[in-house]
């Protein structure tokens, strides 16, 4: 299945990511080969695309609604991949699983900036459940100012399925929800083999899901209001999984599962040792 592609950086990034067939590049004329779109035209010429000059009424009747920004291309659809795709990303890199797992998200614009912050974060993989959530389509794409393009996607029949064959993996789920039974995220052990699980927006976790995860994280709110959005408050705790990650006590080391003394849910997860 073929689609188009819309705006600098997300056509930018998938030619830098080299994970789809682009067919033909379309560049609005008038547009200056300087910038973003002199880096476009370079890595169309090095991988010998085509590229059309075409009337910007012409890009404005594609796009619809799109700000194309006066590039367009036309590739094939998104290159998503299996669990243990994720999972061999991270043996690769000789480090614990580091995963992303979003609960129905619906809003391409809301998937967007997840991708967005889990690439930047370093995740090996995002996992989607197959419905009821939005995939990553253009608008996702163009959301995540083209990181989408550079990110590990695997599609899930059933996320409760995919949450289970992670733990059989021995890798530790975290929910991310703001409860009185949760733990501060800055006081959990995040730095082994980990998968962040972050609810839609308004909707939180799904209950299944919720008692599928091994323990329950929540940020603490200062301010007048109860909660951040969704995006916000998963790429702050992504970041503090990476924060204890890059400091390199466990990075490279399997992690040894085990539940928390209170249970799945609601429990202090793994317990931190002085190094960490």
């Amino acid at each position: 299945m073929r689609e188009i592609l819309y705006g600098r950086q997300p056509v930018r990034e998938t030619l830098r990511a080299r994970r789809r067939q682009v067919y033909k590049l379309q560049i609005a004329a008038g547009v200056q080969p300087a910038g973003i779109v002199g880096e476009i035209l370079s890595l169309a010429r090095q991988a010998r695309l085509p590229v059309q000059e075409v009337d910007r009424r012409e890009l404005d009747r594609l796009g619809g609604d799109a700000n194309h920004q006066g590039v367009a291309a036309e590739v094939s659809g998104y290159p998503y991949v299996d669990l243990e795709a994720l999972l061999a990303a991270a043996q690769q890199a000789g480090e614990p699983p580091f995963l992303l797992l979003l609960d129905h998200v619906q809003d391409p614009q809301n998937l967007g900036s997840f991708l967005r912050s889990a690439e930047a974060a370093g995740v090996h993989g995002v996992v989607l459940p197959g419905r009821r959530a939005a995939g990553v389509t253009p608008a996702a794409v163009r959301a995540s100012a083209g990181a989408a393009e550079h990110v590990r996607v695997a599609m899930a029949g059933n996320l409760v399925q995919a949450m289970q064959a992670l733990k059989a993996r021995n890798v530790w789920l975290a929910g991310l929800e703001a409860r009185p039974d949760a733990q501060l995220y800055t006081d959990a052990d995040l730095s082994g083999s980990l998968g962040l699980v972050v609810g839609s927006e308004g909707q939180g976790l799904a209950r299944l899901v919720r008692e599928t995860c091994d323990f329950l994280l929540r940020l603490p709110m200062y301010g007048q209001v109860g909660s951040l959005n969704a995006g916000a408050a998963g790429a702050v705790a992504l970041y503090e999984a990476r924060r204890q990650r890059g400091q390199g006590a466990l990075r490279g080391k399997e992690i040894e599962k085990s539940l928390p003394e209170e249970g799945p849910v609601g429990g202090q997860g793994r317990i931190r040792t002085s190094e960490g």
